[in-house]
C-alpha cells in the first residue's frame, strides 16, 4: 500500500472502523473514507454496554467515538443501517445489498461478530436476551429492577458484568456456566476460581458444571433445564455464550475464512488491498505460533490503528500480549498474555483484594493477572516472553518496571 489511494472504504462501522479512520487522517490521508455500518448508530464503544450504560450511569452520546462534528471536519463518509453483500475484488468495488456500489483502493472488513444463539421455546421470547450492541442493551435495561431476578446463560466476562450490574440495580441473580470454573479457559481455573468468589461474596448465585438443556418462556416465567436435572426459574434470561464473526461477506468475496477471516500477522488477506481486523479476524500470532481470533476491546482498537498504517505503507508487526480488563463489583481485573504455567507467583495477598498473579512456564513470564493492581499489568506486558525471577517478581519492595533492567533478566523464547 502506499499514500496514493484514492478511497479506503471500511465494511463495518465499530471500534476497529473508527480508529483505522482517526489513524488514517492522523497519518495525513486525505483521500475519500466510507465507514459501512449495519446498526442504526454511529461507531461506538461496546465495553460500557454491559456495565455503566447498562446501569444507567453513562448516556449514549458518551459512547459515541466519531462525534458529527469530528465526521464533518474530517471528511468521513458514514453509511447507518446499510449492509455490504460481496468485494468484487477484481473491479475494486464494494457492493452493497441495496444495489448501490462504491469504488474502492483499499477495504478493511471490520464486520465484527454477533451473540451465538440457542433454541429457546415459549410464548414469552421477551424475557430471552442478548447483549451485543446498544439496543440489546436497552431492551435488556428496562427489565433490571429490584427484585428481578436475572439468569445468565454463560459466565465469561460479559455475563459476569452483567451480573455485576444486575446486582447493583437490585435483581437476584443466577450465573449458570458449563466449565467447572468460570473463566479457567482464560486466566486459569486458580484465577478462574477468584473472579467465581467475587462473584459469589456479593450475592451471585454461580451454578457451574452443567449443560443447559432447554430454555423455555411463559408469560410469567422463564425455567432454564439443565442436565442435573435442577430447572432454574427467573423473570429473564441473558445468554451470553460468545459470538459468531460475521464472515459472510468474506465468503461471498472468495476470502479464506477459518473461525474468522483468515489474515496475516500483519491483517492482509490473500486478496491485495483487502485487510481484516478486529472480532472478526483470524490473524497470524509469532508469538502463539499460530492464527488467533481475539474478541476484546484492547485487541480492535490496535489492530484497527496497525492496519491504517499497513495501508499506507508504514509495516509493523502489531503482535503484542493481549490484554483484557473487567469490572465488576467494583473491583478492576486485568489480564495480559497467556495463562499456561508451571508456577503462579503472586504480589500481594489474594485474600486481601489487591494482588498481581504472574504465570509462569518454567520461569518464563507467559501472562499476569491483577485485580485493582492495574499499574502492574502494563510491566507485565514487557515482562512476557522472559526470564524472571520468582522472587524477584513477588517482592513487593521492587518495582516491576526495575525488573526490566535486572541484570538476572534475560530475553528467551
Amino acid at each position: 500500500m502506499t499514500a496514493t489511494l484514492g478511497t479506503i472504504v471500511s465494511i463495518g462501522a465499530g471500534q476497529t472502523a473508527a480508529v483505522a479512520a482517526r489513524t488514517l487522517r492522523r497519518r495525513g490521508f486525505d483521500g475519500r473514507i466510507v465507514l459501512i455500518g449495519d446498526e442504526n448508530h454511529a461507531p461506538y464503544q461496546r465495553p460500557p454496554l454491559s456495565k455503566e450504560f447498562l446501569a444507567g450511569t453513562e448516556s449514549l452520546d458518551s459512547l459515541m467515538l466519531l462525534p458529527p462534528s469530528w465526521r464533518e471536519k474530517n471528511h468521513v463518509e458514514l453509511l447507518t443501517g446499510t449492509a455490504a453483500s460481496r468485494i468484487d475484488t477484481g473491479a475494486g468495488v464494494v457492493e452493497l445489498a441495496d444495489g448501490r456500489t462504491i469504488a474502492a483502493d483499499a477495504v478493511l472488513i471490520a464486520t465484527g461478530g454477533r451473540p451465538r444463539t440457542m433454541a429457546v421455546t415459549g410464548p414469552a421470547p421477551e424475557r430471552t436476551h442478548y447483549l451485543r450492541t446498544i439496543d440489546d442493551a436497552q431492551r435488556l435495561s428496562t427489565h433490571l429492577r429490584p427484585g428481578t431476578h436475572v439468569a445468565l446463560i454463560g459466565g465469561g466476562f460479559v455475563g459476569l458484568e452483567i451480573a455485576s450490574t444486575a446486582r447493583s440495580l437490585g435483581c437476584e441473580v443466577t450465573v449458570i456456566e458449563r466449565a467447572p470454573i468460570p473463566l479457567a479457559h482464560i486466566v486459569g481455573a486458580e484465577m478462574g476460581a477468584v473472579c467465581t468468589r467475587l462473584q459469589r461474596d456479593n450475592g451471585v448465585h454461580v451454578v457451574t458444571g452443567v449443560d443447559v438443556t432447554a430454555v423455555h418462556t411463559e408469560q410469567s416465567e422463564v425455567r432454564i433445564s439443565l442436565s442435573s436435572g435442577e430447572i432454574v426459574s427467573a423473570d429473564v434470561v441473558v445468554i451470553g455464550i460468545g459470538i459468531e464473526p460475521n464472515v459472510e461477506i468474506a465468503r461471498a468475496s472468495g476470502l479464506a475464512v477459518d473461525n474468522g477471516i483468515v489474515v496475516d500477522v500483519q491483517g492482509r488477506t490473500a486478496t491485495p488491498n483487502v485487510f481484516a481486523a478486529g472480532d472478526v479476524a483470524s490473524r497470524y500470532s509469532d508469538r502463539a505460533g499460530r492464527h488467533m481470533r481475539v474478541e476484546h476491546f484492547d485487541n480492535a482498537s490496535r489492530q484497527g490503528a496497525a492496519t491504517a498504517n499497513l495501508m499506507l505503507g508504514r509495516e509493523g508487526v502489531n503482535d503484542a500480549p493481549h490484554w483484557f480488563w473487567s469490572d465488576q463489583f467494583g473491583v478492576n481485573l486485568q489480564f495480559t498474555g497467556r495463562a499456561e504455567h508451571t508456577e503462579i507467583v503472586t504480589r500481594g495477598n489474594v485474600h486481601d483484594g489487591e494482588f498481581t498473579a504472574f504465570y509462569l512456564d518454567d520461569g518464563i513470564v507467559r501472562g499476569a493477572f491483577a485485580l485493582d493492581r492495574g499499574d502492574d499489568i502494563g510491566a507485565a506486558r514487557e515482562l512476557i516472553g522472559k526470564q524472571c525471577s520468582a522472587d524477584r517478581l513477588r517482592d513487593i519492595d521492587i518495582d516491576l518496571f526495575d525488573l526490566l533492567d535486572d541484570e538476572e533478566l534475560a530475553a528467551s523464547n
